[in-house]
């Protein structure tokens, strides 16, 4: 169906011509949405609110939105909306009863601050209250961690001296202060030293998965140095170093073996690992006497060749046991501190923002770390005010970006443009998370309940 000639000549449809066209192409009852999102604020609350319920039954009533799941999403948002409405209408004058002249309920004091915030302000209140996390809450999440690497490497060096391990250490988005509502998950990286003359990374554009981010390693100088000089050579699978024995075998060494009640007497907390995960994962309850939630600390088994870091990651690359996955992690997030740096930018703040935006939002939960990062990469590289005062803009430009993206189902790596950060969404997903990003173009402040 055409679009309603009436809407596009309406004096809010020029900002909705400028959006990618997949999400400019809705029956005419959806665009009766937008029609009184462009309107000025001068109706009466109570019509805003009959307004609020008349959209709810448009949406409502539209098939695809019903088969798409997404009628949930809006109906949310639209009462959000809606409590608002009636947080924007003017406070009543008090009684004439008698009261104490300092007397300013807190709920009403509220009400008036909402009222005269600007979006630039809420947002910045979001960042500050639901973005960041405290100083003391990171640093006892981080203390925790290496409390239980530093036991886990003296458990491994005195029951597999053997075995070729670095040090364990802390890494991810609770060492790089890019973690978001709460400190609940940690990695620890766990170094396999290979012998750089006996190995050799095979990036993934040269094997026949022809996937960038799938490489191998492949045993080098088979005939001058057999099968055996390096202790990796009983993970060989086909010539190759399987991933998936490697991880079994620090999984039986790590999670089968360690005395888990003991180590739990000895740090003061819950510690035991998480049966039935790909993962190589750890369960830790009470991690701080006021909280009962848990936190999680994943094991990851990591070679490094070159410049190239390799993760055995079975939940990402599945049933191929030979392949690697090459981690760009550390890449990206060095990038974005080194451009906040030269320009004492906002990036990272406008990344963590978005994470929480997405973390808290059900619709927008499938977008993570990688997926933000990476686009407030691109955009690096053609906007160049990244300033306090344009923490706002980059925020909503940083939306409407993320539309453009979902619109055409590809979202380029920053450092390999080949690999299609999108790859895994469904067309379901694609919708789900374009239409309510698609909202929030008009409504920003939907991301911000």
């Amino acid at each position: 169906m055409g679009l309603n000639l009436d809407l596009v000549n309406h004096p809010a449809g020029a900002q909705f011509m400028k959006l990618p066209k997949l999400f400019l192409i809705h029956r005419e009852s959806e665009w009766q949405l937008i029609e009184r999102a462009g309107r000025p604020p001068d109706e009466k609350p109570d019509k805003k609110m009959t307004d609020s319920w008349e959209e709810l039954s448009l949406v409502s009533a539209s098939p695809k939105l019903l088969h798409k799941g997404i009628e949930g999403v809006v109906m949310k948002q639209i009462a959000a909306a809606t409590k608002k409405a009636e947080l924007s209408q003017p406070i009543p004058l008090p009684s004439p009863e008698p009261q104490r002249c300092d007397a300013d309920p807190p709920q009403r004091r509220k009400r008036l601050d909402l009222c005269v915030m600007t979006f630039a302000e809420r947002l910045q209140q979001y960042n500050r209250t639901r973005a960041c996390l405290s100083a003391e809450e990171v640093s006892v999440a981080q203390q925790r961690a290496l409390d239980i690497a530093t036991e886990i490497q003296a458990f491994l060096h005195s029951k597999h001296p053997d075995m070729p391990l670095g040090d364990m250490m802390l890494a991810g988005s609770l060492l790089d202060d890019l973690q978001v509502v709460k400190a609940d998950h940690a990695c620890l990286i766990v170094p396999l030293q290979l012998e750089s003359s006996l190995w050799a990374p095979i990036a993934g554009e040269d094997t026949f998965l022809g996937h960038p981010q799938y490489c191998m390693v492949r045993r080098e100088n088979l005939e001058y140095f057999p099968r055996g000089r390096s202790y990796w050579d009983r993970h060989l699978l086909g010539g190759y170093l399987s991933s998936r024995l490697a991880s079994e075998q620090l999984g039986k060494a790590v999670m089968e073996s360690m005395n888990w009640p003991s180590l739990t007497g000895t740090l003061e907390c819950e510690v035991r690992p998480v049966l039935g995960s790909p993962e190589l994962k750890l369960e830790i309850q009470g991690l701080t006497q006021s909280s009962g939630e848990s936190f999680y600390i994943t094991v990851l088994p990591t070679v490094r060749l070159g410049e190239m870091t390799l993760t055995a990651q079975r939940e990402i690359t599945g049933s191929f046991d030979y392949v690697w996955y090459q981690s760009l992690y550390t890449s990206e997030t060095t990038r974005l501190a080194a451009l906040d740096k030269a320009d004492l930018g906002v990036r990272r703040r406008c990344l963590k923002t978005l994470k929480a935006v997405c973390r808290n939002c059900p619709a927008l939960r499938k977008l993570n770390g990688s997926h933000l990062c990476n686009a407030v990469l691109h955009m690096s590289e053609k906007e160049t005010d990244w300033s306090e005062s344009a923490f706002a803009d980059r925020f909503l430009q940083a939306i409407t970006e993320l539309i453009g993206y979902l619109e055409i189902g590809i979202l380029p790596s920053f450092f390999k443009p080949n690999v299609n950060l999108f790859q895994g969404f469904t067309e379901d997903d694609i919708d789900e998370m374009g239409f309510m990003l698609y909202c929030a173009v008009t409504e920003p402040e939907i991301l911000l309940i």
